[in-house]
C-alpha cells in the first residue's frame, strides 16, 4: 500500500534506510581503518598540537614575559582565545538541550558531534586562564575555595579569573554528564556488535549493563530530560558571567550592560559556524550525507542568520550609546579609536566577517551550497576570533591616560599557542570519530520515518538488527526485538 508524502516535512533520513542498515553506517568508521583522508587530517593536527605545547613549555619555562603584553595591555591573545573557545562550546549543549526542549527533531543527527565539539572547545578555553597565571603550580590553588589553614584567607570571589573557574568546571562537567548519558544506548550497540574480547568489555563497562527493555528506556529518558532542562540555564549563564570579567570594569568599550546577551548571541553564532565547519567534512568522509542532510546544514545556516542579526544590533547599539550618551570617553573609544584607530583593520575585517557576510544566508542556493556553507562557516570564525580581539586590545590599548598609550604586537609564543589549541581541538575531534559513535544511532532511528510515506506494518519488510540495544521508546524496542 503506498503511503503519502508530506509536502511540508522534508525527511530527516534519506534512501530509506532500514533500522539495521543505520547501525551499520553510522558504527563503520569504528570498525574499519583509519581511511587515508583521516591520517591526512591527523596528523598534521597532531604536529600543531605538538608545537602549541612546546610553546606552553616554553612560556613555563621563561614566564609571561615572552608574551607581547605590557603594562598597558596586560590581557593579549590569551584572554582573546578564552572567550572565543568558550564561545564555540556553546553550539553544542544549544542543540543537544534547548532544540530538544523545543522538540526540533532535526537535531538528531547532529546533537552527539555538537556535544563533543562542546568538550573539546572548554578544555581549550580551559588551558587559557592556567597558562594566564604563568606558574600555575603556585597559582591555581588560591582559585578554589578549599578549606585550608591560611586562616581568614580565602578565594577572592571578586576575581574575574574565580567566576571563570566557577563557570567552565561547572559547564564542562553537566555538558559532559549529558553527553556521556546520551552516548549509553548507542555504547551497547557498539558493544553488542564488538567481535574483539578487550573492545567489548571496554563497551560493556562504558554503557553500564545496558540491556535495552523497556525499564532502562524509562529511566534513561527521565534522567536526560532532566539534564537537558539542567544544561540549559548554562547556554545563557556561561558566556554571561564570561562577559562579565568585562562589563564590570570602568574602560570604555567594556562598561556596558548589553554584553551578556551580546555575548550569548556571539556565542552562538560562532558554535553554529564551527559545528558546520566540523560536519561539511565529517558528512563526506564518514560517507553520512543521508543522515546529515542538506536540510540540517541548511536550518544552522538560518540559525547563523538569526545570531549574527543579534550580533550587529549588538555592535549598532554600542555605537548609537556612545554618540547619544554625549561621554566623551566612550564617543572616542568607538567612533575614533575603533574605527579609525591603528587597528581600525581588525575592526574592519570582525565588521565584514559578523555583520555583512551572514546575510548571503537570505538565498536558498547559498543555504543548500556545500562550498558557500563550508566556505562562510570559516569566515564567521574569522570574524568572531577578531570580536574578541577588538573588545580586549583595543578597549585597553588607549585608556584614559595618552602617556600610558601602548601598542600590542603578539611573539611567536601567542601565535603558535593559538595554533596548538587547534591542534588539540582537531586531534581529539578525529579520535572520537574513531572511537565513538558519531550519529546519535538510536535518536536518528526514532525519526527516520519523519517526512516518508506510511505504510502498514504487513508491507514493511523485516529489518534484522544487531543486538536490543538501540531503539528510542518502549514501541521501537519491541520492534528492534522482533526484527
Amino acid at each position: 500500500m503506498s503511503g503519502h508524502y508530506s509536502h511540508l516535512r522534508q525527511p530527516l533520513v534519506q534512501g530509506n534506510p532500514t533500522l539495521a542498515d543505520i547501525s551499520d553506517q553510522v558504527c563503520a568508521p569504528m570498525e574499519r581503518k583509519p581511511s587515508t583522508m583521516w591520517w591526512a587530517a591527523f596528523v598534521p593536527a597532531v604536529i600543531c598540537m605538538l608545537i602549541g605545547f612546546t610553546a606552553i613549555g616554553w612560556e613555563f619555562y621563561q614566564g609571561i614575559g615572552v608574551w607581547g603584553l605590557n603594562r598597558t595591555i596586560g590581557w593579549g591573545f590569551d584572554i582573546t582565545n578564552f572567550v572565543f573557545w568558550v564561545g564555540i562550546g556553546h553550539a553544542g549543549t544549544l542543540i543537544s538541550a534547548i532544540l530538544f526542549l523545543f522538540r526540533q527533531k532535526w537535531r538528531t543527527s547532529i546533537n552527539r558531534s555538537a556535544e563533543a565539539m562542546t568538550l573539546f572547545a572548554v578544555m581549550c578555553a580551559a588551558l587559557f586562564p592556567l597558562i594566564h597565571m604563568g606558574r600555575p603550580w603556585f597559582g591555581a590553588i588560591w582559585v578554589f575555595p578549599y578549606p585550608n589553614l591560611r586562616g581568614p584567607l580565602w578565594t577572592n570571589f571578586r576575581s574575574p579569573l574565580v567566576w571563570d573557574v566557577f563557570a567552565i568546571s561547572t559547564y564542562f562537567t553537566i555538558s559532559a554528564v549529558f553527553w556521556f548519558i546520551g552516548l549509553i544506548p548507542d555504547l551497547a550497540t557498539v558493544r553488542d556488535r564488538c567481535t574483539s574480547k578487550l573492545r567489548r568489555t571496554i563497551y560493556g563497562i562504558l554503557s553500564l549493563g545496558w540491556s535495552g527493555s523497556n525499564k532502562h528506556w524509562n529511566h534513561y529518558e527521565t534522567v536526560y530530560m532532566l539534564l537537558a532542562g539542567l544544561s540549559t540555564p548554562l547556554v545563557l549563564s556561561v558566556h554571561t558571567i564570561v562577559s562579565m570579567d568585562f562589563a564590570t570594569s570602568v574602560i570604555p568599550g567594556w562598561h556596558t550592560t548589553i554584553f551578556p546577551p551580546y555575548f550569548v548571541a556571539g556565542a552562538i553564532f560562532s558554535g553554529f559556524a564551527m559545528v558546520l565547519t566540523l560536519l561539511v567534512i565529517a558528512r563526506k568522509v564518514l560517507d553520512l550525507e543521508h543522515i546529515i542532510t542538506i536540510n540540517h546544514l541548511e536550518n544552522m545556516c538560518k540559525v547563523i542568520v538569526a545570531t549574527g542579526m543579534m550580533v550587529s544590533m549588538a555592535y549598532a547599539t554600542e555605537f548609537l550609546i556612545a554618540w547619544y550618551s554625549g561621554s566623551n570617553y566612550e564617543g572616542f573609544h568607538f567612533l575614533i579609536n575603533r574605527a579609525q584607530g591603528p587597528y581600525n583593520w581588525a575592526w574592519a575585517i570582525m565588521t565584514t566577517c559578523n555583520v555583512i557576510s551572514p546575510h548571503v544566508f537570505w538565498f536558498k542556493k547559498a543555504r543548500t551550497n556545500i562550498y558557500i556553507i563550508f566556505f562562510m562557516s570559516i569566515v564567521v570564525n574569522i570574524g568572531m576570533w577578531f570580536e574578541r580581539f577588538v573588545i580586549i586590545v583595543i578597549s585597553l590599548q588607549r585608556d584614559y591616560l595618552p602617556s600610558s598609550w601602548a601598542m600590542y604586537k603578539p611573539t611567536w609564543v601567542e601565535y603558535t599557542t593559538l595554533l596548538g589549541t587547534f591542534g588539540l581541538f582537531f586531534t581529539l575531534f578525529l579520535l572520537f570519530t574513531r572511537v565513538l559513535p558519531v550519529i546519535a544511532i538510536g535518536e536518528v532511528k526514532s525519526v527516520s520515518g519523519f517526512g516518508k510515506p506510511h505504510k502498514h506494518a504487513a508491507s514493511e519488510p523485516a529489518s534484522h538488527d544487531h543486538g536490543s540495544a538501540e531503539p528510542v521508546g518502549a514501541a521501537l524496542a519491541q520492534e528492534v526485538a522482533h526484527g
